[in-house]
């Protein structure tokens, strides 16, 4: 009886967070020296607040929200989130709202130097910056009283996508090699490697010129030193870049469990993110394939006209005219069942 006395707040939490009405968001500035961060913030939320939609904007759709909404009483696990290169957090509210329903407050960045607007070939291999952010937010968040006394800092997770699950990667305790990932890019000519080819980037939204990466030239102690924090209990791995350059023991000697998602088929999938044999080097890997989905498949749904926009001002990758053979809302509900049941099963219910 007693047991089943002090389970009860447990439960009851856990039943709450689960029928969330809300996804509640707010944005919050994290400072960092010579890199401060706007982070965005999902979490459970009671009825209430205003109505939003996050990451609305002439290409994409938004996913909706509430600001100003109290949270649901109780303690949540904490999950961070890591945007694809050029990308920005908001662009994962679809997958954010659905988590902060189902349970978890929910943090993402927007990286400096590898966010829309603000991206360039040279700072796009600087994973250590990338990681340093990640544990800044955990930092913040566990620190400030507004969100640590809904937090549950014991039970704290990492999805990352493309770039961002390379960060993901790294905090989780994987280590690049810097002469296997320049090697890879000496013969691989498209993704990552075309990126630092040269030619543009973009600063303060504007495109800029931009001449070629010598990936040889980047600080090589930086580029492969350990970027692991222990607080990460559980990763998910959406196509995770620098697929190709991996340390194989530091795989081996990861801890905690590390679940791998690609976009598409064995036939499909590109080099530069195939992460099946990532799974398996993992000691708690798994891994899984997304059928009919390609590497824009996480992006948010396009609206009506996004595609010619795109082709209007010069964009070349596929961004809303994937060849995935299936709609990207069907393919969000996969990933969202597939992300949503690793944290669960990992973090558990909050208050457990």
């Amino acid at each position: 009886m007693l047991h089943l006395l002090t389970t009860i707040p447990a439960l009851i939490g856990f039943v709450s967070a689960c029928f969330a009405s809300e996804a509640g968001v707010k944005e919050v500035s994290v400072a960092q020296p010579g890199r401060d961060l706007n982070v965005t913030v999902w979490y459970p939320a009671v009825a209430g607040g205003k109505p939003t939609a996050i990451g609305d904007n002439r290409i994409f759709k938004g996913a909706s929200a509430v600001t100003e909404a109290p949270p649901v009483p109780g303690r949540f696990p904490l999950i961070l989130l890591s945007h694809g290169s050029g990308g920005r957090v908001q662009a994962m509210s679809w997958l954010a709202t659905e988590l902060a329903k189902a349970g978890f407050v929910v943090a993402g960045p927007n990286h400096p130097g590898t966010t829309s607007g603000d991206s360039t070939p040279a700072d796009t291999p600087k994973l250590w910056q990338r990681t340093a952010d990640l544990s800044a937010v955990i930092d913040a968040m566990t620190r400030d009283s507004a969100w640590s006394n809904i937090i549950d800092a014991d039970k704290i997770g990492v999805v990352g996508f493309s770039l961002g699950g390379a960060a993901a990667m790294e905090i989780s305790g994987a280590r690049a090699n810097l002469e296997a990932y320049a090697s890879y890019c000496d013969s691989y000519r498209k993704w990552d490697c075309a990126w630092y080819a040269g030619g543009t980037g973009y600063v303060n939204d504007e495109p800029v010129k931009v001449d070629k990466v010598d990936l040889r030239s980047i600080d090589r102690a930086r580029f492969e030193q350990s970027n692991l924090d222990r607080r990460i209990k559980t990763a998910v791995l959406a196509d995770p870049g620098l697929a190709q350059a991996y340390d194989d023991q530091s795989l081996k000697e990861i801890a905690i469990p590390m679940h791998f998602i690609n976009l598409g088929t064995a036939e499909t999938i590109p080099l530069a993110v195939i992460a099946d044999r990532l799974a398996k080097l993992t000691p708690k890997g798994s891994y899984t394939s997304v059928a009919g989905a390609t590497h824009f498949s996480f992006l948010p749904e396009c609206k009506e006209g996004g595609a010619e926009f795109l082709k209007s001002v010069g964009e070349i990758d596929p961004i809303c005219t994937d060849e995935g053979s299936r709609p990207r809302g069907e393919l969000h509900a996969e990933m969202i069942g597939l992300v949503k049941n690793a944290l669960v099963r990992d973090l558990k219910a909050p208050g457990q």
